[in-house]
């Protein structure tokens, strides 16, 4: 695919963020509105876009993406680690900024970006089941275990020993059960679930949930920009480094596990270009709900956006 293909598919993109970015920059929209936005999207629109193209696709197709799925969970579960072992052990970092500062690196707002990004390549049918897999692998296993071993360094910090095996077991579960109850997480499995038992969306249901599915793309990329335009920057080394890791070091990581799964050239696109896209707005929100690194991640989502105006066209005249 040329230079010239790949700004024409990406420029309507940006182009949307940006009009959001004035619209937050200029307080059109405000930290509340720019919530409201978040949600439409996260909690309504793309759960009912991803359970249409989820239950009108054949059961053999689903159980063909079982390696894409691998790729996914070793990519993304195994960098945080990764990333949480080199800052506990090597820069001798508490457990819960460890977590936190993992969790920013790895988490991309594969929720905004993956429709528009994607579909534009390769249509919104065929990348559907992809960005559901990773909703799971994010908001239903991801988030649960960041949220889990920061909750234990808070309780270490705090010296809080006393029970512990009893407060972690109901930390775990309430974590898994949260997860799950997300949208994101819940409605693409339950449409896995009934796909995999020769569930097929009839015409009626499909049209009614396109209804608020088809927004998507829009509501993702002016959301985006509205988050950006809230927040300040501050090129901190724990923003710069955070950055670079989520748009540099977790593709290459993904990259690597895919060609060892033996995935095709259009799946390794997409599992690259999903784990590349900015840090995670929601993973920013979970450093605010713990105290730590409030400032540096919200400022690493800010720049890895700005970054992927780079990134994300080298990678696809790779890739493609």
């Amino acid at each position: 695919m040329s230079v010239g293909h790949i700004f024409v598919i990406l420029i309507p993109i940006f182009f949307v963020i940006i009009l959001g970015f004035l619209g937050g920059h200029f307080k059109v929209f405000n930290p509340a509105s720019s919530k409201g936005l978040n949600t439409l999207v996260t909690k309504f629109a793309l759960p009912a876009h991803l359970f249409i193209g989820i239950t009108t696709t054949s059961k053999q197709t689903l159980i063909d993406k079982w390696p894409f799925f691998m790729t996914m969970f070793l990519g993304i579960i195994g960098f945080y680690v990764i990333l949480l072992l080199v800052m506990r052990l090597l820069f001798k970092k508490d457990l819960n900024t460890s977590s936190i500062f993992s969790l920013n690196s790895t988490q991309p707002s594969f929720a905004f970006m993956g429709i528009p990004v994607l579909g534009s390549l390769f249509g919104p049918a065929e990348v559907a089941i992809p960005i559901a897999i990773t909703g799971v692998v994010v908001n239903a296993l991801l988030d649960p275990i960041a949220t889990i071993v920061s909750s234990v360094g808070k309780k270490t910090q705090a010296g809080h020993d006393s029970g512990h095996q009893e407060n972690l077991f109901k930390l775990t579960i309430h974590s898994i059960l949260h997860g799950l109850r997300e949208p994101l997480a819940c409605v693409p499995l339950i449409g896995v679930i009934l796909t995999l038992f020769g569930f097929h969306s009839p015409q009626l249901l499909q049209d009614s949930l396109d209804q608020i599915g088809d927004i998507t793309s829009g509501a993702a990329l002016f959301a985006i920009g509205v988050t950006i335009g809230l927040n300040q920057i501050k090129f901190s080394a724990n923003a710069i480094s955070i950055s670079l890791l989520k748009v540099i070091a977790l593709p290459v990581l993904t990259y690597l596990i895919a060609l060892m799964f033996g995935l095709s050239a259009t799946d390794i696109t997409m599992a690259v270009l999903l784990v590349s896209f900015p840090g995670s707005a929601v993973a920013a929100m979970i450093a605010t709900r713990f105290e730590t690194l409030e400032v540096e991640t919200a400022s690493s989502f800010v720049i890895s956006s700005v970054l992927s105006l780079i990134s994300l066209p080298i990678l696809i005249s790779i890739l493609l």
